[in-house]
């Protein structure tokens, strides 16, 4: 089936299933990508300040001719804003951008705060990152007060069960949305249940994997794929979805933007197959660059 299936957000505002990815995508290919995908039927594109093709992708949503409203854009907000008096600037920075005059979702990228800098991560002379000391309560507090005709739903990424509890301490308003990496073998079970029981949706980043990805070889999924006369990137985006996640499988090849739109619907043997996977969590996305996996992830 061509994906259009969608889920409701706790602002009442529903979010596609399958939406189109963007990290990694140079702008010229990511430019190119997102014109095919909306021409195939994605309604949902994701992108973020710091993958450096805002200003492409929204080019391409312009030249798509696809009216605003019919569209669902999701970008994040980068760590070198995250203190309160530059989270609306970064939002406007990224309107701009877009070319856009509001986005339907904003997302904090990291519960990691970087110092303000003209360089995305900002070092010292002996080549350290400079943290600044703003907790991401504060920026999330900041992201709050944005202004409801700019932004219409806001939330997290890359948030662990422990970030979240404690966010939601101070919080005034639920996280809509917690963009994480899933997958078979990162299936995240205790952070997807905890997610489920506040009220907040996770959407997939790196459905797939990641490049060279093992799931892609995997003779589970191989022989699922076959079953469905489908690809085991189909099998594996249609998996995410029969969590309840939205996914965001990143392609700039449009045989495979096309192919990633269709998903099937998974016999409940063939979907507890899967799941049957995730035995050894393989975590494929970690940001080496500040070394903080034990406060990024923790117990999840």
């Amino acid at each position: 089936m061509a994906s259009g299936r969608v889920f409701k957000l706790n602002t009442d505002a529903t979010i596609p299933a399958t939406g189109l990815g963007t990290w990694q995508s140079k702008p010229g290919d990511a430019y190119k990508a997102v014109l095919t995908a909306i021409k195939t039927g994605y309604r949902h594109i994701d992108t973020a300040l710091v993958y450096g093709n805002e200003k492409e992708v929204g080019a391409a949503i312009k030249d798509s001719g696809v009216p605003r409203e019919q569209l669902f854009v999701t970008t994040k907000l980068w760590n070198n804003s995250h203190r309160p008096d530059l989270v609306s600037k970064a939002l406007e920075t990224s309107l701009a951008n877009l070319q856009l005059n509001y986005l339907d979702l904003y997302l904090m990228h990291w519960p990691v705060s970087m110092a303000e800098s003209k360089d995305l991560v900002p070092k010292d002379e002996d080549g350290n990152i400079i943290f600044d000391p703003t907790d991401f309560t504060e920026t999330y507090a900041a992201m709050e007060k944005l202004p409801s005709d700019k932004v219409r739903a806001i939330g997290v990424s890359n948030f662990s069960v422990r970030n979240l509890k404690r966010l939601l301490k101070t919080a005034k308003i639920v996280p809509a949305v917690n963009q994480c990496e899933l997958h078979p073998y990162l299936a995240q079970q205790k952070l997807h249940d905890f997610c489920n029981e506040q009220g907040i949706h996770m959407t997939a980043y790196s459905p797939l994997g990641s490049t060279d990805s093992p799931l892609m070889k995997d003779d589970t999924v191989a022989k699922i794929a076959k079953k469905y006369d489908a690809s085991p990137a189909q099998i594996l985006i249609s998996w995410g979805i029969q969590r309840g996640t939205s996914v965001i499988p990143k392609s700039v090849t449009p045989s495979r933007i096309e192919e990633n739109f269709k998903d099937v619907v998974l016999d409940q043997a063939d979907f507890d197959k899967l799941n049957s996977l995730v035995t050894d969590s393989k975590r494929l996305i970690i940001p080496t660059a500040w070394n903080r996996e034990e406060f990024l992830f923790g117990e999840d």
